[in-house]
């Protein structure tokens, strides 16, 4: 099996050093950052923290280098996905590509481009603290399911499941994904944007009584918008914003949206709470304390 991964960042990586530790499996890494790359093929990509790791994938800058893939798995920032699937469609003509991604509306932007799409979501979480080097904060499951306009054979989904869960990455292949991906976007449209906006880490966000009102608030807008669609979720959000919050899972984690803040880089904030927010005026749905979060957040980018 070959395997690329698109967007080689923090949740690419954890995904590309294990599943490089596979003896079945070919791993390409495709990123934009050279020094990453460089560092990559260089020294091995190196994971520390909850997990200790060091994979051997084969990086590369050049999109025209990538040999044709099995699956494609893109972990890309939201806004990255359109451009980074139109460089490296060629490589899954005859593949499979999944989206690992935050918020709504990377498999519409993936299925422009490839024949056969995977809705994906997952939880482990970390950061880049240098070239080739990944900390990995948070361990969590991955989901893998049809994307139902373009759908993958359910074999195909199961391959994939079963190799990231033999390299680490715990994954299920189930039949509707749209329940955990809803569950995930709602969990981070509901604490990532109050802590890029307050500086806080998740677990100071939720002892906060004030903020954890404000989650709660934000949490029941996403649960109403997917109710309205039909989709059922898998699990609660609330019940796993409070697991994150223990000192022994996320409790220091700063979300990927506060590190953005703190870099002075674009946000996800139009695919999470401007996501949630455009699928409640399709669906007839009020949901006011999303739309004041994304209007601060993208206020907040404005000033730099």
């Amino acid at each position: 099996m070959r395997v690329c991964i698109v967007g080689c960042g923090a949740v690419g990586s954890l995904f590309a050093a294990n599943l490089a530790g596979l003896d079945d499996v070919e791993v390409w890494a495709y990123d934009l950052a050279e020094d990453h790359v460089d560092a990559i093929n260089r020294d091995g990509l190196h994971l520390s923290g909850a997990g200790e790791v060091v994979g051997r994938p084969r990086a590369t800058s050049d999109a025209s280098a990538l040999p044709a893939c099995d699956f494609g798995i893109v972990a890309t920032k939201a806004m990255h996905t359109a451009a980074a699937i139109a460089a490296t469609a060629h490589a899954f003509a005859e593949g499979a590509v999944a989206t690992v991604q935050n918020g709504l509306g990377n498999e519409e932007a993936i299925a422009e481009h490839v024949p056969r799409v995977i809705r994906g979501t997952t939880f482990p979480a970390g950061k880049i603290v240098a070239p080739g080097h990944v900390q990995w904060d948070v361990k969590g499951d991955t989901t893998f399911g049809p994307f139902e306009p373009l759908p993958t054979p359910a074999a195909d989904i199961a391959r994939l499941s079963e190799a990231c869960t033999r390299a680490g990455m715990p994954s299920t292949a189930v039949a509707d994904a749209r329940g955990p991906q809803w569950r995930k976007v709602i969990f981070n449209a509901s604490t990532n944007p109050i802590g890029a906006l307050t500086g806080l880490t998740h677990g100071r966000v939720c002892e906060d009584k004030a903020l954890r009102a404000l989650v709660t608030g934000l949490v029941d807008e996403g649960k109403a918008v997917a109710a309205a669609q039909g989709i059922a979720l898998d699990a609660d959000p609330e019940d796993l914003i409070d697991h994150a919050a223990r000192p022994d899972v996320a409790y220091d984690h700063k979300a990927s949206m506060l590190q953005d803040v703190e870099a002075r880089r674009t946000t996800e904030i139009d695919y999470l709470n401007g996501g949630i927010v455009r699928f409640g005026e399709e669906h007839g749905v009020e949901t006011p304390l999303n739309r004041a979060i994304w209007a601060l957040v993208k206020g907040l980018e404005r000033s730099w």
